[in-house]
Formats: structure tokens, sequence, C-alpha cells
């Protein structure tokens, strides 16, 4: 069983907009065993020790489809936990959007307001292959889309007008251009 990274786990260095491996889509995770019980510790570690909410297993240069996240819903509840392979559920039109500032490790210093569906719902399984569902409001249902577009091979400054992306890169320090990605033939 994971141990959320309460008190496993290493801190790796975050990676930053322009390094490959946060431009492409990560891979589905195929085994479960203990260096992908290693792995979600060690995501909770970093995640942890850069005062982030969600972190997204590329953030961390690994291509795998696995987040964590430790944030509060709209009630102020913090939910903690991890989802592998997740799937972003549609969302009914009813529930809205929401337009908020938004922030991302991996984009260090500089905030954006992006429009997010007002709920979410992912589902996935745990660390053992287990299936799971969790549903947010708030910040976490902000944190749940986020995470999924991490995993994705999208950065929240990705989906803001080229010219504010820019500038927000240059306020960053960071390449204001994707690197070229070949896609791996088969």
């Amino acid at each position: 069983m994971c141990n959320m990274g309460r008190r496993a786990g290493v801190a790796r260095p975050i990676t930053t907009y322009g390094q490959a491996v946060l431009h492409t889509p990560c891979a589905p995770v195929t085994r479960f065993d203990a260096d992908l019980t290693r792995l979600i510790d060690d995501m909770f570690a970093s995640m942890y020790a850069a005062r982030g909410v969600g972190l997204a297993a590329n953030q961390i240069g690994v291509g795998l489809r696995v987040f964590v996240y430790d944030c509060p819903d709209a009630s102020g509840v913090h939910q903690v936990g991890h989802v592998v392979n997740p799937v972003l559920q549609d969302v009914s039109a009813l529930a809205g959007t929401v337009t908020d500032s938004e922030g991302c490790l991996s984009v260090p210093g500089v905030r954006a307001d992006v429009a997010r569906a007002a709920v979410a719902t992912v589902t996935g399984v745990d660390c053992t292959g287990a299936p799971i569902t969790v549903s947010g409001t708030g910040l976490l249902a902000r944190c749940l889309q986020h995470e999924i577009d991490h995993l994705n091979g999208i950065v929240y400054v990705d989906r803001l007008p080229a010219h504010q992306r820019a500038r927000l890169l240059r306020e960053a320090g960071l390449p204001t251009a994707k690197p070229r990605i070949t896609p791996i033939r088969r």
C-alpha cells in the first residue's frame, strides 16, 4: 500500500517548462509494484517540498500517467490522494466554468486566470490497481483538471494567448517555445 508521502519518499527536482517530458503525453502505468509505490511516495515528497497542491509524474521527469494531490475542495476540506492512469470524465454543461488564478510548480513564480469546469471527476486506479473515483469542486476540481492536462503534455500556460504565455514564461525565466517533440514510431 502507498504511504501517500507522509513519511516516505525523496523529494526530486521539479521539471520546468521547455523540457520535453512536460510536453509529451505520458504512458499508461502497466506495472503495479514497489517501483510505482516509491514513485508515488517521491511525488508526494516533491510536491510538499515545493509547497504545491498537486503534482504529475512528468513534473519530476517521469513520463507515466500518475498524479498526486493534497488540496482543499470548495468546502475547505483537504483531500489527499493519488490516481494512476486517470481519465477525466465529461462534465455536464450545467456545472459551469470558473475562471480563477492558476499557477504551476513547473512555471514558478507566475500566475494567470484560466477557465476550468466548476466540478471535475477523475476515474483511475490506486497504487495496487484497485479502481478509484475522485470528484471535486473548488480548488480540487481545478487541481484534478490541471494534473490531467500535465499527463496529456499540456501546461496551463499553453491554454493562454501566445503573447500572454510568452510574457509569463519570460517572467519565470523559462524558454518561450516548447521543445520540438519527435513522435515515437511503433
